[in-house]
Formats: C-alpha cells, sequence, structure tokens
C-alpha cells in the first residue's frame, strides 16, 4: 500500500512522468495552455503586446545583453542559424526573430544596432531592442522565465533559451539553447 500510495504521489507530481523538474512542468503548462504577456513599452516607444502581433508572424523571442560572451553568444549563433534556415526555406513571412536586452543602461538603440550587424542580422526578419523601464522588464523577465542576477562585476548570470509566441501574442514554446531546430518547428505549428 505503502508503494502504491508513493507510485500514485511520484506520478501526481511529475504530471504523468512527463516532467521532473518545476521548469519542465512550466514548459509543458505553456504549451498545454499559452501564456498571456504583460505589456511593457520597447525602447523605440511600441508597446510589445502590439509589436509581437503587428503582422501576423510567430516571434522566436531571446534575452541578451551585448557584453555578454558566453549564453548570449551562443544564443547569437542559434538566431544566426535560425535566420540562414528561415531564409532558405523561404519562410519569411510566418516567422520572425526578437532578442530583447535585459541591460538597457549599456544597451541602447546605437548598440544593439552594432550588435546585429555584427551578427548579420536581417533587419526585416531579425530585430532586436530593450524594455527601459525597470518594473515592466522585471514583469516580462518573470512571464518568460528568464533570472537575471548581477555578478557583481558589472555583468549578470541568467538562463537562456528559446521562446515561441504565436500570433496572437501569447508565449507558447519554451526551448532550451542550442535546440533551435525543434524551435522553429514549434513555430511553425503555432500560427
Amino acid at each position: 500500500m505503502i508503494v502504491a500510495a508513493a507510485f500514485a504521489a511520484l506520478w501526481s507530481a511529475t504530471e504523468g512522468f512527463r516532467v521532473l523538474t518545476s521548469e519542465s512542468a512550466r514548459r509543458l503548462e505553456v504549451a498545454r495552455d499559452p501564456l498571456p504577456l504583460p505589456g511593457a513599452r520597447l525602447a523605440d516607444g511600441r508597446e510589445l503586446r502590439a509589436a509581437l502581433r503587428d503582422d501576423g508572424r510567430v516571434v522566436l523571442v531571446d534575452f541578451i545583453y551585448t557584453q555578454c560572451e558566453s549564453l548570449c553568444t551562443a544564443l547569437g549563433t542559434d538566431y544566426q542559424q535560425l535566420q540562414r534556415e528561415i531564409l532558405r526555406r523561404g519562410l519569411g513571412g510566418r516567422v520572425r526573430l526578437l532578442s530583447l536586452s535585459f541591460d538597457p543602461g549599456r544597451d541602447s538603440p546605437q548598440v544593439l544596432a552594432r550588435h546585429q550587424a555584427r551578427l548579420g542580422a536581417d533587419p526585416t526578419l531579425w530585430q532586436a531592442s530593450t524594455v527601459p523601464d525597470p518594473a515592466q522588464r522585471a514583469r516580462l523577465l518573470a512571464a518568460f522565465g528568464i533570472v537575471v542576477v548581477p555578478d557583481g562585476r558589472g555583468d549578470f548570470v541568467h538562463n537562456a533559451a528559446i521562446h515561441v509566441v504565436d500570433a496572437q501574442g501569447r508565449l507558447r514554446g519554451i526551448h532550451d539553447l542550442g535546440r533551435w531546430q525543434s524551435a522553429l518547428a514549434d513555430a511553425l505549428e503555432a500560427r
């Protein structure tokens, strides 16, 4: 009886043995029930929710800062590969890329433009911006599950993922760094 109770508890806690961590559970929940995103104003004055929905394309969103030499560099490589694949397959009318900096103090629109140019970003497909307001930025990071901790030397420790935002502006998928192919496949199913 104890074994059966433990099995039932484990089954329930892991969503039928589908998840092992709270992050896995969150990802499964977002895939099952897409999450409306909070309002935030981008550095160029556009409202984020409107910017995510403005052309009916699904948006792949990552969070970066331009001084980062680890995770953000890897995300940049993933986005370069995504851009190349989207262009190769003629998917630019269905999917676009957005990099959001969580370091607006250093990542001005001009700095982000230079960063995008270094990465070879096609501005019709891949944009970058930031959310200057600290409260709005904090709500946005929380909604996407991004944790950013200052490291005491002017940089940040943070997690990284590729987020799928559907054409209605809802978070509907989260994919690990390096899993850009699954993020693109999810985006193509999202419409």
